[in-house]
């Protein structure tokens, strides 16, 4: 794409990633597993610097309690999907980019379905354990790229954020099992990840709006704001984008 076929919106972008970056990022297919704070954000990110198509995946609704961190759904949105909600917002406010909600969860007897065809880059978002590892380990296996992020809730310190190999993480709980996890499958492969080096807050009893799948479970109240997710997610955006920008495997 040259830079005079390319909308006005778009200009700084070709600034930043160069025309034949850009060019990669319209090509580009993404899919976002998870859309609370941290993936709706990433999603947005990835929309407005005009990624070619996104399919967005989450199995839950909205809810009042997450409202303080969605970057799109607002009080008329309760009680629908999420991944529904963003691709409207997304349709209304990206409309160059193609936008595909799927409300589903994801696991073993999913993976191949929600995978397929092979997306260009997944952002991983998920933050369930059980979940999150499965898809990892997918990744590994089948090539498939992938940038995770690790845990933003209970946490305020911006300082403490770092981006680099999810075997170099550090403090984060969330981090810690995922890399035992995956070793127990014989999974080493590097794999870009935002965490932080600041240790969480407590978990609070669970949220009585919270959607739990039957094969899921109650999940304790984690204590968060829009800041650090939303960091989290702008930084997992620019991971991905970064890779497919330059077409590197590199931390």
């Amino acid at each position: 794409m040259n830079s005079s076929d390319c909308p006005d919106r778009f200009t700084r972008t070709v600034d930043l990633y160069g025309e034949a970056g850009f060019a990669a990022l319209r090509a580009a297919r993404v899919t976002v597993f998870g859309l609370g704070g941290v993936g709706a954000h990433a999603a947005v990110a990835l929309a407005r610097s005009g990624v070619g198509a996104l399919t967005l995946v989450d199995f839950d609704k909205v809810t009042a309690s997450s409202l303080n961190r969605s970057p799109a759904a607002t009080e008329a949105d309760l009680d629908r999907p999420k991944a529904e909600v963003l691709r409207d917002h997304l349709a209304h406010t990206c409309p160059h980019t193609e936008t595909r909600a799927v409300r589903a969860f994801f696991h073993d007897d999913s993976a191949d379905e929600l995978l397929s065809p092979a997306p260009s880059f997944i952002a991983d978002a998920i933050d369930s354990l059980n979940p999150k590892v499965t898809l990892l380990a997918h990744c590994a296996r089948h090539g498939l790229r992938v940038a995770s992020s690790m845990g933003a809730a209970g946490r305020t310190d911006v300082s403490m954020v770092r981006a680099g190999d999810l075997w170099d993480s550090r403090v984060c709980p969330l981090a810690s099992r995922v890399r035992k996890f995956l070793r127990r499958q014989g999974i080493d492969t590097p794999v870009p990840a935002v965490w932080s080096e600041e240790a969480p807050c407590k978990a609070l009893p669970p949220d009585l709006d919270d959607q739990v799948l039957s094969r899921g479970r109650v999940r304790n109240r984690l204590p968060s704001g829009i800041a650090l997710p939303g960091i989290f997610g702008y930084a997992l955006a620019s991971l991905i984008m970064s890779r497919i920008t330059t077409k590197t495997e590199s931390i």
